[in-house]
């Protein structure tokens, strides 16, 4: 349940998540993102929800879908979808990041406690995606049929 996009047949770029989350658009609608480690590339700065003030933020899945909405790549960052109507412990949670993260290369890892769904951008090279729930993550699959299972992934 845990994959890496190295090939890009389905997307333009990494990681271009309004192509990345169609497969499970409508599961993820009930969850709210904690983003953290962020890097972009975007002409439509003025549209996003982020703020760059931040080590890291949380968004509603409204602003996630804005995000989408935008032609904008993620060259470094990680996503992690939350229940909407769980608590976070801001205090015992520390930002996901993606560089200089050896964890994120680990099956099952997922940085943030109760997370959904995990999206690791790692430098606009790989897509890194895991779930905790195997319906989202065969849908996943179906559609990214590229997808490699993270697991067995060895570096070329």
């Amino acid at each position: 349940m845990n994959w890496i996009i190295k090939n890009r047949s389905k997307l333009d770029y990494h990681t271009n998540l309004n192509v990345l989350l169609k497969p499970i658009e409508k599961d993820i609608q009930n969850l709210k993102w904690l983003i953290s480690d962020l890097e972009i590339n975007t002409s439509e700065m003025e549209k996003l929800p982020i703020n760059h003030q931040k080590d890291w933020f949380l968004i509603s899945s409204q602003e996630m879908k804005t995000i989408c909405e935008t032609d904008t790549q993620i060259v470094w960052g990680a996503f992690s979808g939350i229940d909407k109507n769980l608590e976070l412990d801001t205090e015992k949670t520390e930002a996901p990041y993606a560089e200089g993260n050896a964890e994120i290369w680990k099956n099952g890892n997922l940085q943030v406690e109760n997370s959904k769904v995990e999206i690791i951008a790692w430098d606009s090279s790989y897509t890194i995606v895991k779930f905790t729930e195997k319906e989202m993550s065969d849908k996943f699959k179906e559609y990214f049929d590229e997808a490699i299972e993270l697991e067995k992934y060895k570096w070329k």
